[in-house]
């Protein structure tokens, strides 16, 4: 278990002057590992700037984990170059399927939750885990549809995978709550099915609630039932590293480091009631 990072912003191109001018009060930054997959120029120049100054965590969006094609190794070990470059604390992706029949759908799709599937899972984490050389962390999807013939809880499925290979989780609590919104499930017994020795990671973020169900946009604020979510989630996993998301509409660095100030003042007091 590595030790907290503290409170981390995900690192855009739009702030990349702005971050290395101004020095903000940032523990760390998560960076789209996709955005870095290239043989030079401006992305890694800042890439390598910001490490300098910061601690890294690469965050992947394509690694297509539970897809029934085979692994993309050479994706893999292109990973894995890029983190013997910027060394960053860990390297995280997400659970679901990106594709079929070679074709990338851009989005990160659920999985069903079944024996199989968790079997399937598991072996290509151990696959990806050994070329990597390092854990790897898995982050729970937001879902707009389920499975019919899912036979555990999302929360049962991420613990008993970690369980089996080792692997940490990234929970990303705003995704939490746009599932249990779609689903109809208690967004509290996601997080409390879930070990607390597993966890590695927070995600928040903001979503748009449309009333009949809600979409995880990743370009609004964080709103006021994540906050209260997230308060849970620290009362439970204690102090855990913490990472403000924005993807789109995105704001001067300025604001996103006083919303990432709220999420020091919520933890804070979590902790204080949990103690």
């Amino acid at each position: 278990m590595r030790p907290p990072l503290g409170f981390g912003l995900g690192l855009r191109p739009v702030h990349y002057t702005a971050v290395l001018e101004t020095a903000p009060a940032v523990d760390w930054f998560e960076v789209i590992t996709e955005n870095y997959l290239v043989g030079g120029g401006r992305p890694l120049h800042f890439l390598d700037a910001v490490r300098d100054r910061y601690p890294v965590v690469m965050h992947g969006v394509s690694l297509s984990i539970g897809s029934a094609a085979p692994l993309d190794l050479d994706y893999v070990d292109r990973v894995r170059r890029l983190a013997e470059r910027c060394e960053p604390v860990w390297i995280s992706d997400h659970l679901c399927w990106t594709g079929t029949d070679g074709a990338n759908l851009h989005d990160l799709m659920p999985l069903p939750y079944t024996e199989e599937a968790l079997a399937h899972v598991a072996g290509r984490i151990d696959e990806v885990q050994a070329r990597l050389g390092r854990p790897l962390v898995v982050e729970n999807v937001s879902s707009y549809v389920s499975y019919t013939h899912s036979v555990m809880s999302e929360w049962q499925f991420l613990a008993e995978l970690a369980r089996r290979t080792g692997c940490r989780l990234l929970l990303d609590v705003n995704n939490v709550y746009v599932s249990s919104r779609n689903h109809g499930f208690d967004a509290r017994e996601f997080l409390d099915g879930v070990p607390v020795a597993d966890v590695q990671q927070l995600h928040i973020a903001g979503h748009l609630d449309l009333g009949t169900h809600v979409i995880d946009t990743h370009d609004h604020p964080v709103r006021d039932e994540v906050w209260d979510l997230y308060a849970h989630a620290v009362r439970r996993f204690g102090n855990v590293s913490t990472l403000l998301e924005r993807d789109d509409n995105i704001p001067p660095l300025a604001e996103l480091v006083a919303e990432l100030d709220q999420a020091r003042a919520v933890a804070a007091r979590s902790q204080r009631e949990a103690a």
